[in-house]
């Protein structure tokens, strides 16, 4: 079984900081759960650009108030308290948050925790297994 405290997490190494975001990774490729865990704040009057191209994402909004975008097709969805939203095709997309968003998300493959966004805002292939 694994048991652990977010405030706790947040004052070591499991806390991810970049610009105008910070995620706390709970569950970890380390854990053997098969993805990744973490509650992510999406800091207020920020945009971001991601495309997740190696990985699947789902997120469901805990507090906040934002919006994100569909850079293909151009199609903008409000994010509220109890929206979901999953990245089912590997979409690109710009995230916009006009109160602090704090989110609960899963990566699949899940993330080891040293990863950072590329320019394209995508993650590196996650390793093959051992």
């Amino acid at each position: 079984m694994i048991v652990r405290d977010l405030e706790t997490a947040r004052m070591g190494e499991r806390l991810v900081k970049a610009d105008g975001w910070d995620s706390t990774r709970l569950l970890l490729a380390g854990d053997g759960m098969g993805f990744s865990f973490h509650i992510t704040r999406i800091h207020a009057g920020t945009s971001h650009q991601f495309h997740y191209k190696h990985h699947f994402e789902s997120v469901y909004c805990i507090s906040g108030d934002g919006e994100i975008e569909d850079l293909e097709t151009g199609a903008v969805h409000q994010i509220r308290p109890g929206v979901m939203y999953a990245l089912d095709k590997n979409d690109r997309h710009r995230l916009t948050a006009r109160a602090e968003m704090v989110m609960a998300c899963c990566f699949n493959p899940p993330v080891t925790g040293t990863e950072v966004h590329r320019e394209d805002g995508s993650y590196a292939p996650a390793p093959a297994p051992a």
